[in-house]
């Protein structure tokens, strides 16, 4: 086996061999070129760096394209052997000559790029002391769209409200159920206040789905009304209330903010001023006027002020009496 520095005389050969690289491991599809895109890359690299042939009885088995454009590092941009020459220290002498190339023309390192899957180069790149120091990824537009929609962006917070002075029977409920949601941090349970009894549970407070199942469960144990009152991920504003552990009303400021609803649902998370006046006795225009809901968090006032201003709403609020 030899190897031989590539003129232009070569350009058929490297063709071959780039077009079965592209066909073995060319990646996804919206990385890949035509040799015609390739062959600017190729006359380049043959006038200002270096491409490597290695050849067994004269027919070409595999080929390193080498690149002096960053000043700081050379940069090993195709390397492939052919199948039937690999296991034979092929691509370990492309290696050495273009390590040999890059030095004389100045270089201390040299860098090159590999599949993930590509299981096989990556071991031998691994045995002659490459070593990763970057990852490079990738992601649909798509499906960034989607995550981006289902991601949280923020913090969630959020308090259970009973609508009853007994707080000896609330305190006995949420001591024997917070436990079977999961390991909560504290819990606190304040004294009646404007006919509610306040409930501050830090697992349920960053967990939206805890929060509700609190609320259903003090309204079914005590057959009267609850509320549960969050912000969800830094935007949106929920609150759901129950009674005798139904939902009676439920609103969500962004309906969806965590992707696309059929147009009923939409509506059903807007507010009912029927509903949370029965139950709150909270003024039905003003339920109307607070309990907006939008396509965007940034839409509506600021999740804290917004949170702040239904809870004075419902009659649970810091200045409520």
């Amino acid at each position: 086996m030899t190897i031989r520095r590539a003129t232009k005389a070569d350009l058929g050969a490297i063709r071959v061999l780039w077009q079965a690289m592209e066909d073995e491991i060319g990646g996804p599809e919206w990385v890949r070129e035509t040799w015609e895109e390739e062959l600017v890359d190729v006359e380049r690299r043959l006038h200002d760096a270096a491409i490597f042939i290695a050849e067994d009885d004269g027919e070409p088995v595999g080929y390193l394209g080498l690149d002096f454009r960053d000043r700081r590092i050379a940069e090993v941009q195709s390397l492939y052997v052919d199948p039937k020459a690999r296991r034979r220290g092929v691509a370990a002498a492309l290696i050495a000559e273009a390590a040999a190339a890059a030095r004389a023309h100045g270089y201390s390192h040299i860098h090159l790029d590999v599949q993930t899957t590509n299981h096989g180069a990556i071991a031998v790149y691994e045995r002659l002391g490459f070593v990763e120091y970057q990852k490079c990824l990738s992601v649909s537009l798509d499906a960034l769209d989607q995550r981006l929609g289902a991601t949280p962006s923020g913090e969630s917070m959020g308090r259970v409200f009973v609508q009853t002075d007994d707080e000896t029977s609330i305190e006995k409920a949420v001591a024997q159920f917070v436990p079977r949601l999961g390991r909560s941090a504290h819990t606190e349970v304040s004294p009646p206040r404007n006919g509610w009894i306040e409930i501050d549970d830090e697992l349920c407070g960053r967990d939206p789905k805890a929060l509700r199942r609190l609320g259903q469960e003090l309204s079914y144990r005590t057959g009267g009304v609850v509320l549960t009152l969050g912000i969800e991920d830094g935007a949106v504003v929920r609150y759901v209330l129950l009674d005798r552990g139904s939902i009676a009303d439920e609103y969500a400021s962004v309906p969806e903010y965590y992707g696309p609803l059929p147009p009923g649902d939409v509506i059903a998370l807007g507010a009912n001023p029927t509903v949370v006046h029965r139950l709150t006795g909270a003024d039905p225009e003003r339920v109307r006027a607070v309990a907006r809901t939008a396509r965007s968090a940034e839409e509506l006032p600021a999740p804290n002020d917004l949170y702040a201003q239904l809870a004075e709403l419902l009659g649970v609020g810091s200045g409520s009496e």
